[in-house]
């Protein structure tokens, strides 16, 4: 197997036994990863190495020193991957923050990470991979939470603000196989592996003889190494992740926007603090890209207006075109894919004018859908 870099060159994981986090704090976090090679796509029989994330814990022998910043975050190598590109991006900017033991993560189980035999529209509720977060930023256990932005709900807690957007990674979705260069390529009846409703609608609305396996849940390791078993026989992946994870070389090809489009705010990563914690705020007002804040507001306002939740097929996708202007793109789909509704808007990249134009299209597209649709 080839080992990816470390996601912490400097972090350590310890535990205490008085709460459900895990502290890091010196030493090192690794996983080790695999490769799928798929420039030259072969139809020969491939096979992807196993991957198992492993965590290194080192018993701290003199007490550690108090952290201006606890970063809040779910244990995945990937939600890892973010927390230590936000702990990056602080300490490059703040030079109190660039000492050693200046900034702590805490790993925080959610909902979501627990419950994994079930799909996560039979799960129901919102908020399944931040509620427990955020219960530690209000209760003062950490400062500030990283989250992926596709995985908040369109409220926030009281007395929480979310003032920061990283600049946004690849929106688009991975298409990935051992025997296949692409979904149109797959015979009739081969399974798809997804979670996502959003994934599943518009696959059976293209490939109709193709079938989803809803429950493949899990990490992006543990989804790839269900492929790798024959559990199913493609699986579709958010490019960012992998990018974010340095595992490009898995993926066999990379959808069109206009084949599959993202889930809102796919690729975007929002850090959240209290709302009256000004400390913090302005740590957060240095990383905050304004691009990528926006596109994410215009998405979250058609989200929002279609009050969607895991169990609805939605997807939306705003950006800036070559004249500055914001292109908003959103989709909602019946479950089994046979009615997909589509809208698109155009307007000024302007914080209110984009509000307007995602819920706008929102609001059209519910008209359209009518009673029931989701329900199909």
């Amino acid at each position: 197997m080839e080992t990816l870099s470390s996601l912490c060159t400097s972090q350590a994981l310890m535990s205490r036994p008085s709460s459900p986090a895990i502290f890091c704090t010196s030493g090192s976090v690794s996983f080790t990863g695999f490769s799928l090679k798929t420039q030259a796509f072969s139809k020969k029989k491939q096979t992807l190495s196993f991957v198992k994330a492993s965590v290194a814990v080192e018993q701290q022998t003199q007490e550690a020193k108090v952290a201006l910043i606890r970063i809040g975050t779910r244990g995945s190598p990937l939600a890892l991957a973010q927390a230590h590109e936000t702990r990056d991006k602080l300490m490059a900017s703040h030079s109190d923050l660039a000492e050693e033991g200046a900034i702590q993560i805490v790993i925080i189980k959610t909902t979501g990470d627990k419950i994994q035999s079930q799909p996560l529209a039979d799960i129901g509720g919102k908020g399944l991979f931040t509620k427990e977060i955020d219960e530690a930023l209000i209760n003062g256990d950490i400062d500030i939470a990283v989250h992926s932005m596709k995985d908040v709900p369109t409220y926030l807690p009281e007395k929480t603000i979310l003032p920061c957007n990283l600049p946004r990674e690849d929106v688009r979705d991975a298409f990935i196989s051992l025997s296949a260069a692409s979904l149109a390529d797959l015979p009739a009846g081969s399974i798809i592996g997804t979670a996502s409703l959003r994934r599943k609608s518009q696959i059976l609305h293209r490939y109709p003889s193709l079938s989803v396996e809803e429950n493949f849940r899990g990490n992006v390791q543990t989804r790839l190494r269900k492929l790798n078993e024959g559990v199913v026989k493609a699986t579709l992946l958010a490019l960012a992740g992998l990018k974010r994870l340095n595992m490009t070389e898995n993926v066999t090809s990379i959808l069109p926007l206009d084949d599959m489009l993202p889930a809102v705010a796919q690729g975007a990563i929002g850090i959240a603090c209290r709302s009256n914690d000004d400390k913090m705020v302005n740590y957060l007002a240095s990383l905050n890209h304004e691009e990528t804040r926006l596109a994410v507001a215009c998405e979250r306002a058609f989200l929002e207006t279609l009050d969607g939740s895991c169990r609805t097929p939605i997807a939306g996708y705003a950006r800036k075109d070559e004249n500055g202007d914001c292109i908003f793109k959103g989709l909602v789909a019946s479950p089994d894919g046979r009615r997909v509704l589509e809208t698109s808007r155009k307007g000024p990249y302007a914080f209110d004018d984009m509000i307007a134009m995602g819920k706008d299209a929102g609001k059209e597209l519910l008209s359209q859908a009518g009673p029931g649709f989701f329900d199909r």
